[in-house]
């Protein structure tokens, strides 16, 4: 069987109408009724252009043979179609080469010739705009970045243009209906896609087994591995040099800082000494700070104190309690007991006017004199330990009684005073 496009005598990519010209050229030529001397040959190949013409002049029918040119070509779609292509497997053995030289056995000549062939194999597949250049395997002596790093780059990651058309099962053309023909092409394309990763992945082990046998890849593995040794010692050279250069320039640092340093201090030093010779050594200033110091502890262990004394200070006279608080005293002040206990010592302390009418006036006339003197005083502001003395002064009212002295100590602090009142002995209890 001819190539359809053989026959019509044009490229595979062929448009309609170049397809169309060529068939009206070829027909008018092998016409029978143009060739009555050799009508019979003229007939076949009459025939041979219609059939062309119709496949091709069809979209479905030109992609159906597209896909499976390569099998009719080589003996149909009905299972006798041989596959002539490179048997590769029996390249992956030594003994199918003899020394790496460039000789009729050589290591580069007979692998140089199966990628030929396998190119020549893979341009059966390919239009002319999808052609491409395939890298060579070159020689012995063929330059490692310019022609060994290409193929191996290229032939690493190779992908087969084959369709593997005549791997397929079933004939779509035979199928009853479209749900039928599509479970046929299904199952077809599976079979068409393993065989092509099956091929793929065939030549990349070949290429595997030939660059680990390659001399020319060795050769520069060698040197790659030399380069890098060299730039290893290189840098480690250079480090070195730099830690001595560090070392140095640190040792000369180190004596630079101590002569600065040595220069800073006799330079504080003459500062110390010129300034006491100005002012003095400043041995007062330092007591006087000291003396300021102790003092002003002095001063806030007896404020603590005073106040602690003051705290004691909460007593309620008419009761004899103590209280710890002023909210303390001043709860105790509204309670019922407090204030019996106030009337019961009002009480007693009139039935003493009664048999003692000793004006309290004149037992307490000192204090009353100084309480006007000090009155009439000009008004100082008082520190803060001056107001405390002040609320803890406590007046105090002697009564004879033959030789016995009644004394009543009231704070100031809950505001307790005993006075005379139209004749009487009043204690006054004033709540804050």
């Amino acid at each position: 069987m001819r190539c359809h496009y053989e026959v019509l005598g044009v490229r595979r990519d062929a448009a309609e109408e170049e397809l169309k010209r060529a068939y009206r050229r070829l027909a008018l030529r092998w016409h029978p009724d143009k060739n009555l001397e050799n009508a019979e040959e003229a007939a076949e190949q009459f025939k041979l252009i219609q059939a062309a013409y119709d496949v091709l002049s069809d979209p479905q029918e030109r992609a159906w043979y597209d896909n499976h040119r390569e099998a009719l070509l080589k003996g149909g779609v009905d299972g006798d179609y041989q596959d002539d292509s490179l048997d590769l497997l029996r390249y992956f053995t030594v003994s199918c080469y003899s020394g790496y030289g460039d000789d009729e056995k050589g290591f580069f000549t007979v692998y140089r010739r199966v990628f030929e062939q396998i190119v020549r194999e893979e341009m059966e597949y390919m239009t002319q705009e999808d052609i491409e250049e395939f890298p060579t395997f070159g020689y012995s002596q063929s330059d490692y970045d310019t022609v060994v790093h290409p193929f191996y780059a290229y032939w690493q990651s190779f992908c087969t243009q084959k369709t593997f058309a005549w791997k397929e099962e079933y004939d779509t053309r035979q199928a009853s209906n479209r749900w039928e023909k599509r479970a046929m092409e299904k199952e077809n394309k599976k079979t068409r896609d393993k065989a092509r990763k099956e091929r793929n992945e065939l030549v990349r082990q070949l290429v595997a087994f030939i660059r680990k046998r390659d001399k020319r890849v060795q050769a520069h593995r060698k040197l790659v591995e030399e380069q890098n040794a060299e730039k290893l010692r290189k840098a480690e050279e250079l480090r070195r040099q730099q830690k001595l250069k560090q070392a140095k320039l640190a040792e000369q640092y180190k004596e630079q800082s101590w002569i600065t340093m040595s220069d800073l201090e006799r330079e504080l030093q003459e500062m110390e000494a010129q300034y006491e010779k100005e002012f003095g050594d400043g041995s007062d200033d330092d007591e006087l700070e000291e003396q300021e110091t102790k003092e002003g502890i002095e001063d806030k262990l007896s404020d603590e104190a005073e106040e602690s004394e003051f705290a004691d200070d909460l007593y309620c006279p008419a009761c004899d309690k103590s209280f710890k608080t002023e909210k303390a005293m001043k709860n105790h002040e509204k309670s019922k007991k407090h204030r019996e206990m106030v009337a019961l010592l009002r009480q007693q302390l009139e039935e003493e006017e009664g048999k003692f009418p000793a004006s309290l006036d004149d037992a307490n006339g000192i204090d009353t004199k100084e309480d006007e003197e000090t009155e009439e005083m000009p008004k100082q502001k008082l520190s803060k330990k001056q107001k405390k003395k002040q609320k803890t002064m406590t007046v105090v009212s002697s009564f004879e009684k033959g030789t016995k002295i009644l004394a009543v100590t009231v704070s100031l602090k809950t505001q307790c005073k005993i006075q005379r009142v139209d004749g009487f002995v009043c204690y006054t209890h004033v709540l804050r």
